[in-house]
């Protein structure tokens, strides 16, 4: 099922790619276009991960780097029968952290910075446990590949409209002249976003399912997004707002501007999501914990006193990161 809804996903961008190449170029675009098309969705499945990551400017990290962070998705991943994925570092002030790769023996998983100074231990596993959900259901490949291709037709697309109108050979000319240079401008990176959407909102839904189950504690997760989402609403992530198309790999939408449950988000509501997670919490058996107890979760031993997750203290004057539920 996995293999069908990738390739009716490579198709469709594919199509979207030749139909802006047409709109720009013509009959000899749109061959332009599929050959490029073609090669880079072989380029997608086998290095889309890596370009993501370094879009991102991601470092990867290990267990004598960051023992804290590094462990809690060792532990996550034997809760959830993983095999051990790349563990990368954002020096990023916003919150936020997505999951990349082909399958579950090349996943990576990514972290900000912000992330991991604002959450506390349960919170950054409930995060990392949703990731690692994404890469469990194998919507890594799916929404990386999205990303990868979305982010060359937009590029495509704004070289048309600088460019398309100095073509004056008649065989090579738009269609439509500069009015289809114009639709496949607005047009087709449009197109490329509501594909993204459809894929984000509805697998979000169930990595957020998947990732309390893995973590054991929904109300981390809620606490977490609930914290996410308000500081991204404050803190500007200006590399994602330069790579747009990479948006709905994030745990919450990067993006300035609304995080609605509408037909224009890449997210689906947050409140929306921690709702779900509660009545999971009240209905599953998992009872309603602390997003810090004494003994957390997955790990073996309690956290200590203003330890982070780089282990070292809490800045001073840092407020406490207990959610609404602790």
């Amino acid at each position: 099922m996995n293999f069908f809804k990738t390739s009716l996903l490579l198709a469709a961008m594919t199509a979207i790619f030749m139909a802006a190449g047409y709109l720009i170029g013509g009959q000899s675009g749109m061959l332009i276009a599929f050959a490029v098309a073609a090669g880079m969705n072989l380029l997608s499945y086998w290095n889309a991960d890596k370009m993501v990551l370094a879009m991102h400017r991601a470092r990867r990290v290990d267990r004598a780097s960051a023992p804290d962070y590094y462990g809690i998705v060792e532990r996550l991943a034997a809760n959830a029968g993983l095999p051990m994925p790349a563990v990368y570092v954002i020096d990023n002030p916003q919150p936020n952290a997505f999951a990349t790769g082909r399958d579950p023996a090349h996943a990576a998983v990514a972290a900000t910075t912000g992330l991991l100074q604002m959450l506390d231990r349960e919170e950054i596993a409930g995060v990392m446990a949703h990731e690692l959900a994404h890469v469990q259901n194998r919507d890594t490949l799916i929404m990386t590949v999205t990303a990868t291709i979305a982010g060359a037709i937009s590029m495509l697309a704004n070289f048309g409209l600088f460019f398309g109108s100095m073509n004056r050979d008649s065989e090579n000319r738009s269609p439509l002249g500069g009015i289809g240079v114009l639709l496949a401008a607005i047009v087709a990176p449009l197109a490329a976003m509501l594909v993204q959407m459809a894929i984000s909102r509805t697998r979000e839904y169930s990595a957020d399912r998947r990732g309390a189950e893995i973590s054991g504690n929904p109300l981390a997760l809620a606490s977490a997004l609930d914290k996410i989402a308000g500081a991204a609403d404050r803190v500007p992530n200006m590399t994602a707002e330069q790579n747009p198309a990479t948006a709905h790999l994030f745990i919450i939408n990067p993006l300035s501007g609304a995080r609605m449950d509408n037909l224009f988000s890449t997210h689906p509501d947050t409140g929306n999501r921690i709702r779900a997670l509660m009545a999971m919490a009240d209905g599953g058996g998992f009872g309603r914990r602390s997003p810090e107890p004494a003994a957390a979760g997955p790990w073996t031993a309690p956290r200590s006193s203003g330890s982070g997750p780089w282990g070292g203290s809490r800045p001073a004057g840092r407020p406490s990161n207990r959610g609404p539920w602790g």
